[in-house]
């Protein structure tokens, strides 16, 4: 369904889960209808609302109507992620990036067209994914975050026209690290020209890499396939998170008729945090490109 108005009443009985997939901008008002049509529970995809304070308004409409929201950050239950996280914890001193890679065009035309369409910017949008990560599993939040440093050598920022004709600035490739007060630390990068993976790498302090694990591994290659034959013409990085979009729906969907928690799965106010820290990064490490 394209509008609220046009979902059906569910029947007597039935547990209702909407699944919300639009642009950003349009998330809360379809969110706050979803709420009052009665559906018992929300699969939010990321990164939820435009700003923290939306975002913010609608966990705390949910919270008060009794309906449960599950975020839609996939990477929370992903091999390669958990691999990466596995491998780190048992070899001491050793450092972790996630790097997630898209392959738009290299052109002005073709970034210049996802800039308008993800004018939220790449930390709101491609790289929430990386964030949510840092939030779920490194303790960072806005109040904990020590230092953060922009690798210049990696990243780009630019200034590009969209469709319309207006200018976006945004990444079109970035890599920082985050250190906590706590003594933590993890790196994140993206490159929307740099294919169809997501990786998790190790390497040890004098960055030798040691590991590395990669979305989609040889088990996915036949669950893209089907994708690909169920679905044509979509980008191929919903291909390639097909398998873990599936594996996060069905856990959400036992969470939902068992009354239990949905395992590994964001919580909206994880959402919350990672909105806020996409807020408060961006500035910054745009400031450190200049």
């Amino acid at each position: 369904f394209q509008r609220v108005e046009d979902v059906p009443p569910v029947e007597n009985g039935l547990k209702r889960l909407a699944i919300i997939s639009a642009r950003t901008s349009d998330n809360p008002s379809l969110f706050a209808g979803c709420i009052d049509i009665g559906c018992h529970a929300i699969f939010l995809e990321k990164p939820g609302a435009p700003s923290v304070s939306e975002l913010e308004t609608m966990r705390d409409n949910a919270k008060e109507k009794g309906v449960s929201v599950f975020m839609g950050f996939n990477k929370n239950v992903s091999k390669f992620v958990t691999k990466s996280r596995e491998y780190a914890k048992s070899h001491p001193q050793t450092k972790v990036t996630f790097l997630h890679n898209n392959n738009y065009e290299e052109s002005p035309e073709s970034l210049g067209e996802c800039f308008e369409r993800n004018s939220e910017g790449m930390l709101k949008n491609m790289a929430i994914h990386e964030l949510a990560l840092a939030v779920t599993f490194y303790g960072v939040s806005v109040e904990n975050i020590a230092a953060v440093e922009a690798d210049k050598d990696y990243s780009s920022c630019k200034s590009l026209e969209g469709p319309s004709g207006k200018s976006f600035t945004d990444f079109s490739k970035l890599k920082f690290t985050i250190k906590t007060k706590d003594g933590k630390e993890v790196s994140i990068a993206a490159d929307r020209c740099g294919g169809d993976d997501s990786v998790g790498i190790v390497t040890d302090n004098e960055g030798k890499e040691l590991v590395r694990y990669t979305m989609p591994d040889d088990e996915d290659a036949a669950a893209i396939k089907s994708a690909e034959d169920r679905i044509a013409g979509a980008m191929p990085y919903f291909y390639v998170q097909d398998p873990d979009y599936a594996c996060l729906k069905q856990r959400v969907a036992k969470a939902i008729a068992d009354g239990d928690a949905a395992e590994g799965v964001a919580t909206i106010d994880v959402a919350v945090e990672t909105l806020k820290v996409a807020e408060h990064l961006t500035p910054i490490l745009m400031d450190q490109l200049k």
